[in-house]
């Protein structure tokens, strides 16, 4: 009797160790992929905004990307939108707030203006293109081309400023970077499994829908790597780099995690009432951000901002886990 409860427990244990073990292996290679990704973006010359919102955002979003695209190939379609939205969410109300409450963030570039223009754009089109209860290849081609449209603009935009902008020197050589970037994407690849193989198995434990999870769980677990990038850049005065991870990382998740997600295989809208709600929650949050920037030049996200943006995140949660 003893021992089949003793194998009960070490049973009931091993979503959370695969949950825990997938987290942990997510956050030591999304540091690689930041250590590395700027590495090679200032042997290139690009600008410190540029580099936020494009190269370490991108690479900080992987875990989303193998998450969501591993959940969709396993038909498991609340996680692979829930951690999308849930990202996106937690990314501005919890990320940047942590941030923020920490080391108040001054906004010294008004061109972050129309990068934010361009990731609330990409969310409108997440809610109108699921209205009908999918979104499938053609939603995702969009997505992509949209990607690849603004990451060209950003870069030739960044050299052709280039005179102007400070660009810190590499201290890793080019191939090592490399190497570093290449292991992280392999142990990204084995963890997200492990991460979507707990959050699963710990959903059905608790009676919890996947949704739940995945908005929760799984979305602020695959957005320590932003956490991490995003307080390294505050605490070395770093703001452009900071706030451009995080708008950088929102219109990834949805124009490279979900425009790559969905060409795979296309995201079916489980509960349609449930995804209207969480896609309120997420307009609202970006808009906050929008008023806590401005204005755009010579603006500060202060600590009483990211307290009230941190609230509003912890009010989000506890609404999701009571209903």
């Amino acid at each position: 009797m003893e021992q089949l409860l003793a194998g009960t427990r070490i049973a009931a244990a091993i979503p959370y160790i695969y949950l825990a073990a997938g987290l942990l292996v997510l956050i030591i290679c999304g540091n690689w992929l930041v250590t590395g990704s700027v590495q090679i973006a200032r042997h290139f010359k690009i600008s410190t905004l540029v580099v936020g919102l494009t190269i370490v955002a991108y690479v900080t979003s992987a875990p989303e990307m193998f998450i969501s695209v591993g959940a969709a190939l396993e038909n498991s379609h609340d996680i692979a939108l829930g951690n999308v939205i849930g990202s996106n969410i937690a990314n501005i109300g919890c990320i940047l707030a942590i941030v923020v409450v920490i080391s108040p963030i001054p906004i010294r570039n008004k061109s972050i203006g129309i990068d934010y223009l361009i990731m609330f754009f990409v969310t409108v089109l997440v809610l109108v293109f699921g209205l009908n209860g999918v979104i499938g290849r053609f939603e995702g081609i969009c997505f992509v081309t949209i990607l690849i449209a603004y990451t060209v603009w950003s870069v030739a935009k960044s050299r052709k400023n280039i005179a102007t902008e400070k660009i810190e020197p590499a201290t890793m050589k080019p191939l090592f970077a490399i190497l570093l970037i290449a292991a992280a994407v392999v142990g990204l690849y084995f963890s997200s499994g492990w991460f979507v193989k707990g959050a699963k198995e710990i959903a059905l434990q608790w009676g919890v829908s996947e949704r739940v999870i995945a908005v929760s769980i799984v979305a602020v677990g695959t957005s320590t790597p932003e956490l991490i990038s995003s307080l390294i850049a505050a605490f070395r005065k770093e703001a452009d780099l900071s706030i451009g991870n995080i708008i950088g990382s929102n219109f990834f998740n949805i124009a490279g995690v979900l425009g790559v997600t969905t060409i795979v295989s296309p995201v079916k809208i489980v509960n349609h009432s449930m995804f209207i709600t969480d896609m309120l929650w997420l307009f609202g949050i970006t808009i906050v951000l929008l008023l806590v920037m401005i204005p755009l030049s010579k603006g500060k996200i202060n600590r009483w901002e990211g307290g009230i943006m941190l609230s509003i995140f912890t009010v989000y949660m506890v609404i999701l886990y009571m209903t």
